[in-house]
């Protein structure tokens, strides 16, 4: 999601480059964050209209070291860093630092971990008779009323321990 336009960057840009109000009152005026204002500006001022084009980039490890490495040579901020490079998200440099440091260049080529791919959900067999179903979805219908059970007996412990809190609350 897009949360400000390139033109509507643009417009508050060439506000605080014309001199005409300072990082605070305009994003008072425009109700942006200043440190956000403060980042396009430096991004523009390095890359011109250019670093407000939208791009979809996947960096390499190497990449990401020699940013790191610019950054700690020049004691830049995470925010000049992103500016120097294009990066427009100033985030993913923090997350490249903290990666580093917990496992070096190796760490900087993992991806973030998937979403688990979920089981397969356990439904019951259609409402045949037990004598048409196989064996398999015998042994599936019986796992399925199992996990049912187990699953209505711990609801049914949680309710009692809540009246059982509640009632020692009372006393």
């Amino acid at each position: 999601m897009v949360k400000y336009t390139k033109e509507i960057k643009l417009r508050v840009i060439k506000q605080y480059l014309e001199g005409q109000l300072g990082y605070h009152r305009l994003a008072a005026q425009q109700g942006i964050p200043a440190p956000v204002i403060r980042r396009w500006v430096d991004a523009y001022r390095l890359h011109g209209d250019e670093a407000f084009c939208r791009r979809r980039e996947h960096y390499s490890p190497e990449l990401k070291l020699s940013v790191l490495k610019h950054m700690w040579d020049n004691a830049l901020s995470i925010n000049q860093t992103a500016a120097v490079f294009n990066i427009p998200n100033p985030d993913s440099i923090r997350t490249w630092a903290k990666r580093y440091e917990e496992g070096s260049i190796e760490a900087l080529g993992r991806i973030k971990p998937a979403v688990p791919d979920m089981p397969a959900r356990v439904t019951p067999s259609d409402d045949r008779p037990v004598q048409e179903l196989t064996r398999e979805e015998l042994l599936k219908r019986v796992e399925y009323l199992q996990m049912e059970v187990a699953v209505l007996k711990k609801l049914e412990a949680l309710a009692q321990a809540k009246k059982a809190a509640a009632r020692k609350k009372r006393k």
